[in-house]
């Protein structure tokens, strides 16, 4: 147990602005610094740092605190855990009393997790060292590849001996480690949640452990804080043969998910901050050669497909990043989604392509640090010079293999969110394949357009599978035709509401009127308020959910300061409705229009003409419903079994006499002409 004195002396050394820094990198903003939220995929800054208060807080997803609630959270550590990161990075000295058998008992299986590793991390660096089978296999295999010591040593490389006596499992049980933590118990619903390390492989017969990185030299991969979440592992040169799995990874677990992993970031995390830029290459040697010529901004994917949780990580350190490939072009083109996946992040993204083949190791043994660095530095291009160098050659004479390497570009330009970049991509690619610009904004724009009814799709095929799955309510009755009315009558047409919830994303934020309140003061009311008020008068409500969460949240945060509408939804943690407000927030018409002098953006219209645009569009759509009803009105009465109810038939009449006094109005409002 830690007490007291000590707590309070680790609380009053931790900076909000120093904690934060090592995990994201942060902008001045007046008083204040900001910088890209590490708890949700922020793609603007909406995470503020302040030093005065020693706290933070993000405005996008509400996360934030003092330093240690900031470790907790972001490390996933416990109240102690996370006061001994603390201590560790200040240099302060817990001496902590002796815990009881029950207090070791309460500690979490991620912590014991965490422990095995960073156990096994020092047993694996021992064999590599210290043993005549590690110096002359494992150590042989890296000094082959012309790795120093000292960047060994730095990315604390080891070595798993295939022995059955004296293994990794058998001295990690002789040293009083739990087999619960060496082996892995697979969630077979999640497998994000599994527990236990997999160090070790358990033969189902026998009972027996056997390593799971037996004859592998090894790599231990960091969290961001530096804890050892998991290892990688590689069968040497001259056992490859017969080995379908040359590079294997430790299984998913509560501590270890290979999509949200990146190794070298550790290592790396400063250099990006400072330099602005991160390099991205593929494997375990590619990052420990480019720290070897003196690039040391670099991480790697570990030989998977690039995942959105990954280009989240780097995002919030830097927005520029540079892919290098090693000139396979199968590999380079199955990474074609990852680079889509960059550049719908918003992230400044640019291509190097090695020559002859090489990879960052191999090229690395080829030159010195100094041409390695040149070269790296002047071979950079975006990727539509990237794919144009790659594809222009095959394509030229086959008019069909020209139409799908442009229409390659078109699909990378369409996901951009940034509107400017895409324009200027757009002249950019018409430029490079000679082809006129307008030819080139129409295809995008028509691409755009399909990831919109796509994703419109997408979303309705969800919205009824949700209501095919929902449970049947077998506690009541069934509905009465009362409610049916009311819920399919009151619920705003489809394409109307997406009209209605774009000026939200795009102008919510936006006050156009101001109401007088009973103290003679004068009260602003946004966009958002007066739709939202508008509907809920009338008793209407947006029936596509996450139109409805839109409309529910720019009220709620509509008189927040600085809050801005467009990009709070853009940059919300959760994904339908980024992805939503993405769509709803593009104006489709600006690429048809990018070859004319002149543009007039939504935003720029004045509060007038948007206040104008929301009361037709309200009218619209309140006339539309109050037809439905009259509709619906005009079925009953046809009923016989109503036309026997004579006080449910007088009341229909006595409505349809309301409802079309109604449409009369506002058909008058919307200019619409009122027939019977």
């Amino acid at each position: 147990m830690i007490d007291r004195q000590t707590i309070d002396k680790i609380l009053d050394a931790a900076d909000i602005v120093d904690v934060v820094s090592d995990f994201v990198t942060l902008k001045r903003a007046g008083a204040n610094l900001k910088g890209l939220c590490p708890f949700h995929d922020d793609r603007t800054p909406s995470f503020m740092v302040s030093p005065a208060k020693n706290i933070c807080h993000c405005f996008a997803c509400g996360e934030g605190g003092s330093p240690l609630n900031f470790i907790m959270k972001h490390e996933k550590l416990s109240f102690p855990d996370a006061l001994r990161y603390l201590a560790r990075k200040y240099n302060i000295t817990i001496e902590e009393k002796e815990l009881t058998e029950e207090q070791k008992q309460a500690h979490t299986d991620r912590d014991s997790m965490f422990i095995v590793n960073e156990w096994a991390n020092k047993w694996f660096q021992e064999q590599l060292y210290q043993t005549e089978e590690g110096r002359a296999v494992g150590l042989a295999y890296f000094r082959a590849r012309g790795f120093r010591d000292d960047i060994l040593r730095r990315f604390q490389v080891g070595y798993c001996p295939d022995r059955q006596e004296s293994s990794m499992g058998s001295d990690a049980l002789k040293a009083g480690y739990q087999e619960r933590y060496l082996v892995n118990i697979p969630d077979e619903k999640d497998p994000k949640q599994s527990i236990g390390t997999g160090l070790c492989l358990k033969n189902e017969h026998t009972g027996a452990l056997r390593d799971r990185f037996r004859g592998r030299v090894i790599w231990p991969i960091y969290s961001q804080s530096g804890r050892v979440a998991g290892f990688g592992g590689r069968v040497l040169d001259m056992a490859t043969k017969g080995v379908n799995v040359k590079y294997l990874n430790s299984p998913e677990s509560i501590i270890y998910s290979k999509r949200n992993e990146l190794f070298g970031l550790f290592q790396a995390r400063q250099a990006i901050s400072k330099k602005d830029l991160c390099f991205l290459v593929e494997g375990y040697t590619d990052v420990m050669a480019m720290h070897q010529n003196g690039i040391e901004n670099v991480v790697a994917s570990s030989g998977t497909a690039l995942t959105q949780g990954q280009i989240a990580i780097i995002h919030r350190l830097t927005s520029n990043i540079t892919v290098i490939y090693d000139g396979d072009p199968a590999g380079i083109k199955a990474s074609e989604r990852g680079i889509d996946l960059l550049l719908a992040a918003g992230m400044n993204v640019k291509l190097l392509l090695l020559p002859d083949g090489d990879d960052p190791d191999s090229f690395g043994r080829k030159h010195t640090a100094q041409e390695y660095q040149q070269y790296i530095a002047s071979h950079q291009v975006d990727f539509i010079h990237f794919k144009t160098g790659l594809l222009m050659e095959e394509a030229k004479g086959d008019a069909q293999a020209l139409s799908s390497f442009i229409n390659n570009i078109v699909r990378s330009i369409a996901i951009i969110p940034d509107e400017i970049t895409r324009v200027l991509y757009v002249r950019q690619a018409a430029q490079t394949v000679q082809m006129s610009e307008k030819l080139i904004s129409d295809a995008v724009l028509r691409q755009m357009k399909a990831n919109r009814e796509d994703w419109a799709k997408e979303q309705e095929r969800r919205r009824r599978n949700e209501a095919r799955n929902a449970p049947a309510d077998t506690t009541t009755q069934p509905p009465t035709p009362a409610p049916i009315e009311e819920e399919t009558y009151t619920s705003v047409d489809r394409k109307k509401e997406e009209l209605l919830i774009q000026m939200v994303v795009r102008n919510g934020e936006k006050t156009i009127i101001e109401l007088e309140e009973e103290d003679g003061g004068r009260r602003p009311l946004t966009l958002a308020e007066y739709i939202f008020y508008n509907l809920e008068s009338d008793g209407l409500y947006i029936h596509t959910p996450v139109y409805s969460k839109i409309l529910d949240e720019a009220v709620a945060h509509a008189h927040e300061e600085g809050f801005e509408a467009n990009k709070h939804f853009i940059n919300h943690p959760d994904p339908e409705v980024s992805k939503a407000a993405f769509l709803l927030s593009t104006d489709l018409e600006t690429l048809s229009k990018v070859h004319q002098t002149h543009r007039q953006d939504e935003t720029d219209r004045k509060i007038e003409q948007l206040a104008t645009t929301v009361d037709h569009l309200l009218c619209d759509i309140k006339l539309s419903v109050v037809r439905k009803q009259l509709q619906y009105i005009i079925q009953q009465v046809k009923d016989p079994a109503v036309k026997a109810d004579k006080e449910r038939f007088a009341k229909l009449l006595y409505d349809f006499k309301e409802k079309k006094e109604v449409e009369r109005i506002l058909a008058k409002q919307c200019g619409d002409r009122v027939m019977g």
